[in-house]
């Protein structure tokens, strides 16, 4: 069935991470459906491009520093839908995981989530409006991957972060879930996983046989924000192609 073009007429959605990979194709997929988008990205040339394809409002921020990323915001038009994409990872062995890199994947996997959704919440409640929170977890939140231990611990703590959001906002008439995918072929993934050695056995275990498009994604992330997921809430879906189950 094709996607309504009126779906997110009248909201504005704001999604950090915007200028590649999956964030990219959600802004797209959220214009396409009547949104109106505020793009977030530290990539000023990659929201040149896509502020030029879809007219998108854009901010260049790096949401690792979150107070001026929430300053940025400040100035954007109230926020209806919110996607927490925006993420980074570090590839080490466990006893050679770096406290450094720890905190740093932390701060842009968890604090910066935790803190944006905060602002975005507490206006809406302010403003007496429903909402809609995405938070782009993985199936890394249940799934312990070697040379992953940063990134495995943020999307872990963000699945529990997203559970409590919802426990406590959907009083206010917000929903919080969270999309988990096994490995999307995203420009950070193809670092991670560009040794066949380490790609097969992982595409293995995956029944449909192959690695997530983003825009698989994307898909996953408009449904939880419309309409027709209006009892969907606290949830962390997986869009694994069976990983899970087999």
């Amino acid at each position: 069935m094709a996607a309504d073009p009126k779906e997110f007429e009248g909201r504005t959605a704001l999604v950090t991470g915007a200028g590649k990979g999956i964030g990219r194709v959600i802004v797209e997929r959220l214009t396409e459906r009547g949104a109106r988008v505020v793009a977030l990205s530290r990539s000023a040339a990659d929201l040149e491009s896509l502020r030029a394809e879809t007219g998108c409002i854009a901010i260049a921020a790096d949401v690792a520093d979150i107070e001026a990323t929430l300053a940025a915001l400040r100035e954007a038009p109230a926020i209806d839908l919110l996607v927490n994409n925006a993420g980074i990872t570090h590839l080490a062995p466990f006893t050679e995981t770096a406290q450094s890199a720890f905190e740093a994947v932390m701060a842009v996997n968890v604090l910066a989530p935790m803190r944006i959704g905060q602002f975005v919440a507490k206006r809406l409640i302010e403003a007496g409006r429903p909402g809609a929170i995405v938070n782009v977890s993985s199936i890394a939140a249940d799934v312990g991957i070697a040379e992953h231990t940063a990134y495995c611990a943020s999307k872990g703590a963000l699945d529990a972060m997203t559970r409590v959001m919802a426990v406590e906002l959907a009083p206010h008439g917000i929903r919080t879930n969270s999309v988990n995918p096994v490995v999307t072929l995203t420009p950070m993934a193809v670092v991670a996983w560009s040794d066949p050695v380490k790609a097969g056995p992982m595409r293995s275990r995956i029944p449909m046989g192959r690695f997530v498009e983003p825009g698989e994604v994307a898909n996953t992330v408009c449904y939880l924000l419309g309409d027709g997921a209006s009892m969907i809430n606290g949830v962390c879906l997986a869009v694994d192609g069976g990983f899970r189950a087999a």
